[in-house]
């Protein structure tokens, strides 16, 4: 009970200020947008822009194209968004007053810490699962062809948020600052993730010493690999199978050692 309390108040927070709401709009807005598209469109029409035949394959063929056109800017946009809206929830709780209140009570901290972790992520999940599915249904309406693996992706994107939520709750705990927690998920994010994905062509054409290439294979592994995991999401749309499910389990292990050494700071510390 307590632990449903905790991320009953997570979302009382994202409520009141507006994070669930805004995020549940621009979501409805994309929405908006496809079905209008879907609505003024014909299937003939788009078989005839790409010169297919009129077949299944074809058809097939036009869902895919739409799913990894749609899944790209989801994938990176719904992440902005997501880290952006749960960057503040711990440093919010680290508050003088609200902290002293909260561990006043018969509370222990693995609850609080583990009640914000899942209040956030569900918050995060129920957003990318009400625009997935609908994109989803309105492309299997209007195509006749029900590609239940694009649903897939709701997991996959919300378990790399999970990633960054981590991160951050590791950051705000050391610094009680949401801007800083937010600025690191986004240069892992946007730079140093993308650019440790090529790790083997930097360590065989860039780097030469021994030493360098130690140092970047520590930093790609220190680092989630939220890059391959991007791309793994593209093949899923794509409907392509997964041959490599590697970064998924590093990152797995990353995450847990990482929520471990968060929750035993969160223990240490003095409020």
């Amino acid at each position: 009970m307590q632990l449903f309390a905790i991320i009953e108040d997570t979302f009382r927070e994202a409520i009141s200020r507006k994070v669930f709401l805004f995020f549940f709009g621009i979501s409805s807005l994309v929405i908006l947008l496809f079905l209008l598209f879907f609505s003024l469109s014909s299937i003939e029409g788009m078989i005839g822009m790409m010169n297919l035949s009129e077949d299944k394959n074809s058809i097939r063929s036009i869902i895919i194209g739409i799913q990894v056109f749609i899944i790209g800017p989801l994938y990176a946009g719904g992440l902005f968004l997501s880290i952006f809206s749960a960057s503040s929830f711990i440093p919010n709780m680290l508050e003088k007053g609200t902290i002293d209140l909260l561990l006043s009570k018969p509370i222990s901290r693995a609850t609080l810490l583990l009640g914000k972790f899942l209040g956030g992520t569900l918050i995060v999940f129920l957003n990318i699962a009400y625009l997935v599915s609908a994109i989803w249904l309105m492309i299997s309406l209007k195509f006749g062809i029900w590609n239940v693996e694009f649903l897939y992706t709701i997991v996959l994107i919300t378990y790399i948020f999970m990633i960054f939520y981590i991160l951050m709750m590791f950051i705000g705990i050391l610094t009680q600052s949401s801007i800083f927690a937010m600025i690191i998920s986004y240069l892992v994010f946007f730079i140093f993730s993308p650019i440790l994905a090529y790790r083997e062509n930097i360590t065989t054409s860039l780097i030469t010493s021994s030493f360098g290439k130690i140092l970047v294979n520590f930093f790609y592994y220190i680092f989630p690999q939220t890059s391959e995991l991007g791309s793994i999401t593209l093949d899923l749309a794509a409907g392509v199978s997964v041959n490599n499910w590697t970064p998924l389990l590093t990152t797995t292990l990353w995450g847990i050692a990482m929520f471990a050494l968060t929750l035993y700071i969160f223990q240490r510390k003095n409020y």
